[in-house]
Parts: structure tokens; sequence; C-alpha cells
């Protein structure tokens, strides 16, 4: 089968990319080496996949380049590709956000509507619910985004159930909880706390450290976008969530207790368009996608470590 995977050397989408080869797919890659991080450790995610020969990359902007070559013969597509953070959606950089985000997405499901695809996976953010007082969240809970990075992608998602509707496009929606894990992005929180316990620096904190999130592992999250693809009900929305709802003080913790080192902490503000609170319900996909988190909290924990510890 061809697959095609949107923002191939990202954190997720390389471990996506990987999974599929690994069982004998040919994979299609689409990057657009956006500069919120450095490309480099984009490239370092890749190494592994440049090396099969299944594998092609093809670099460049959803919102601009031709993408009829690109779906052409594809069996399924993993929609992954999005300007990422909340904190910095604010503000003149929104621009990037909506071109990015909900452009992209539209311009995708047009191409893979004239190219006739396969399934097509999109992955969304649990950042479209906003601070529910209704935990745990359930997908037909009302949605109201506190940071217009989740605005973005609740419109995409929106778009995803539209094709679904109006044209039969096979679209399924993944809300995505706090993903972690080897190749996680260095603005976020476990790669910043586990950097700063090898280096011996101090961490900031944003807020009291008594808000909460359910935290899910890679390798979880791969194998649920992959049984998406294929069991999914054509446009419907799933959560993903690692099964646990957890304080980030518990978290700090753990990170001690994994790395054995003392993290100093400085405690700062809570920031605009952070949720206080996240858990999923995990009912339907455990039902549809017969999806079961795996990885615990200190497991998942362990192995980022030792890969922090192997980066420069």
């Amino acid at each position: 089968m061809k697959a095609v995977v949107t923002g191939a050397a990202g954190f997720i989408g390389s471990h996506l990319v990987e999974s599929l080869l690994a069982d004998g797919h040919e994979v299609v890659g689409v990057d657009a080496f956006v500069d919120y991080y450095p490309r480099p450790a984009k490239e370092t995610n890749l190494a592994a996949a440049r090396k099969n020969q299944s594998f092609r990359l093809v670099e460049g902007l959803l919102q601009q380049m031709d993408l009829a070559p690109v779906l052409e013969g594809a069996g399924q597509v993993f929609h992954l590709g999005a300007q990422a953070g909340v904190r910095a959606s604010w503000g003149k950089d929104f621009a990037a956000y909506t071109d990015h985000n909900v452009l992209g997405t539209q311009r995708l499901l047009e191409a893979a509507l004239a190219a006739r695809t396969g399934p097509i996976v999109y992955a969304s953010s649990s950042s479209v619910y906003g601070d529910s007082p209704d935990l745990p969240l359930r997908e037909s809970a009302a949605c109201h985004p506190v940071s217009p990075y989740g605005v973005t992608k609740l419109a995409a998602e929106h778009l995803c159930c539209l094709y679904a509707k109006n044209h039969g496009l096979h679209t399924v929606s993944l809300r995505f909880f706090t993903v972690y894990g080897p190749r996680q992005r260095p603005d976020m929180a476990f790669h910043r706390f586990l950097k700063a316990a090898r280096d011996g620096r101090p961490i900031t904190v944003y807020g009291d450290g008594q808000q909460t999130r359910d935290f899910t592992f890679v390798a979880d999250i791969v194998t649920a976008t992959r049984a998406a693809a294929s069991k999914g009900r054509p446009g419907y929305v799933y959560n993903v969530g690692g099964g646990e709802r957890l304080t980030l003080n518990r978290v700090l913790e753990t990170i001690e207790g994994v790395t054995g080192r003392r993290l100093e902490i400085v405690r700062e503000p809570a920031q605009k368009g952070d949720m206080r609170d996240t858990f999923a319900d995990t009912t339907a996909a455990r039902q549809d996608l017969e999806f079961r988190s795996t990885v615990t909290l200190a497991e998942g924990l362990a192995r980022e470590w030792a890969w922090i510890q192997e980066q420069p």
C-alpha cells in the first residue's frame, strides 16, 4: 500500500513513517520544514526512514504545492502537518496558524477528493475543548478553545467532517492528548524538563503545578492513528489519551525518580491559552479502533530520558 504522511519530519510523523515502513508499505512523506524549531532536529528524525528505499520525501507547503502526484494511488493519508504551539499562536504569528492549519488542510482535502484516495486521518488536538468543567472529556462535549492554536485545529477538524458529510470523503479525526516520547519537540514540557535534569539547570513551571493532563506515549498515538485508517468511522472524531489524569507536580516527582536527579523549579504565572485540566474519555476509540494505552508514564519517561541523554 502507498501511504502519504504530512508532517513526516515531525515528532509524531516520523514515528508513524517508520511504523508504516516496518510493515512493508510505500511511504511518501510531505514536510515544509517550517522554522518553529531547527531543521537539523527534523532531519535527524528522518534519518532511519531515508535509508529505506520505500520512502520518498516531498518538501513543500500543502497550500502551495501540486498535490495530485503526491496523492495518486494513495491507500491511506495521514495528515499530521501543522503549525504547532499554543503559546506562540497569539498576536502577529496567528496568520501562520490559519495558513498552515486551516488552508493547508482544506487544500489537502480538495486534492484527496480529486485523487479519490483512501481514508484520511487528521491529527487534531485536545486543545479544541478548552476549559470544560466536565471530565473526562467526551467527543460530544462543546468545544471552546482557549488559544488561537486550538481554534485553528478545531476549524480544520470541522472541515474534515464537512468533506465527509457533503462529499463522501472518508475522513477520521483524532484528538491527541499531550503526546510525549523520543523526538519530542524542544519547546514541549517533558523535553525541557528532562534536558534541564540532564544539564543541571533550573526549569520553569507555569502555574501552581496542580493543573492536570492526560499524557500519551507516542507509540500508543501511532497505534491509534494507524487503526483509525482501517477501522475509523467516516466523519467521526475520537479521543486518544493515556488513560490517567495526573498533576504536573506528580509528573515532576516521576521525572526526579526516573532521572535520579533533583529538579530546581522556578514558578511563573499561568500562561494565556494553557488549559487547566484535560482527561480523555476513550470509550469510542476502545470500541471502534480497539485502542488501549500500553505505556505507563514512568516507562515512557524512561524511554524519553534515554533519548535525551543521547542528544547534544
